[in-house]
């Protein structure tokens, strides 16, 4: 393993962090007396096998992994303040990540074509309304995550966000895991979900120009259908800003990607920290059991970036 850099990523959940190694993930949470609670578990070859390997199929690996791994993390820290962290989510979760698809497509996606179509009478180029989609999806995409950050249970999510960059930040930077020294680090991760969000937007409007102007209901169709292709190459872009993020012109690029993340992270406090510690320690112990067994191919080290 001298030879290969292992990445960690993560996602923010209900009072607490889950964290992805190359072969397992961990996650810990804070229960409402005030313990910290954790689960494990070993992942399928889905998530770390030969496919994530190959460009661009990798990409859609990622998005059904950020789905299905995160909403399963995300339901297990749910029913952990409720007492109940035991219960398999099982039939509601696939529903929810089903839901939330549709949800996706329909209000990010299909929803801001319908509103630029309005114009496309007045203004009479197609690539202009195109533009003008891609910043009606980027408008609602900002105004959502930033609105849902005033409530304070989200607000607390994100600031459990920021405490999931500063503990992957000192793990990469090699820094002593311990509150004192994750603290130093930045909220804001060049690898970060929200990163992506904003690269799906740009990158959409380069694929949707390609589409062209079909008639409405195609273009409602190619909205959502070709989703997967836009998140694979917008997974693409974000991993070739993490393997340069030193480069100058990486970091002009990459800029507006982490401003946004200024919304949905927040400085966590120690206690906050705490858990998202314990998340990666116990992430770090598994993954040590499982290259024991088996060690960790070149494919498995590079995939899991981090994620909201």
């Amino acid at each position: 393993m001298a030879n290969k850099r292992v990445y960690y990523g993560g996602q923010a959940i209900i009072e607490g962090v889950m964290i992805r190694g190359p072969k397992t993930m961990a996650a810990a949470c804070r229960r409402p007396d005030g313990d910290i609670a954790t689960r494990q578990e070993t992942l399928g070859s889905l998530y770390s096998g030969v496919l994530r390997q190959i460009p661009f199929i990798r990409g859609v690996i990622v998005l059904w992994e950020t789905l299905a791994l995160g909403m399963r993390a995300l339901m297990w820290s749910s029913n952990v303040q409720l007492g109940e962290e035991d219960n398999d989510p099982g039939a509601p979760m696939w529903g929810m990540v089903v839901v939330s698809l549709l949800i996706v497509g329909g209000i990010f996606f299909a929803g801001p074509l319908l509103l630029a179509d309005l114009l496309h009478g007045l203004i009479g180029s197609d690539l202009l309304v195109i533009i003008i989609e891609g910043l009606i999806r980027l408008g609602v995409i900002v105004g959502y995550i930033a609105g849902i950050g005033f409530m304070p249970d989200i607000r607390r999510v994100y600031e459990y966000h920021g405490a999931e960059h500063k503990t992957i930040h000192a793990l990469e930077a090699g820094d002593p895991l311990e509150p004192e020294h994750v603290q130093k680090h930045a909220t804001a991760h060049v690898r970060c979900g929200t990163s992506f969000l904003l690269t799906v937007v740009v990158v959409s409007i380069f694929v949707f120009a390609a589409v062209g102007s079909p008639d409405l209901w195609l273009r409602v169709v190619s909205r959502i259908v070709l989703i997967p292709a836009i998140a694979s190459i917008a997974y693409e872009v974000i991993r070739l800003g993490g393997a340069f993020e030193s480069n100058p012109i990486t970091k002009v690029l990459m800029w507006p990607n982490l401003a946004l993340q200024s919304i949905t992270t927040k400085p966590p406090d120690d206690a906050q920290v705490e858990v998202a510690l314990r998340a990666l320690k116990e992430v770090l112990a598994a993954e040590e059991r499982a290259d024991e067994a088996t060690p960790v191919t070149a494919a498995e080290a590079e995939a899991a970036p981090a994620a909201d």
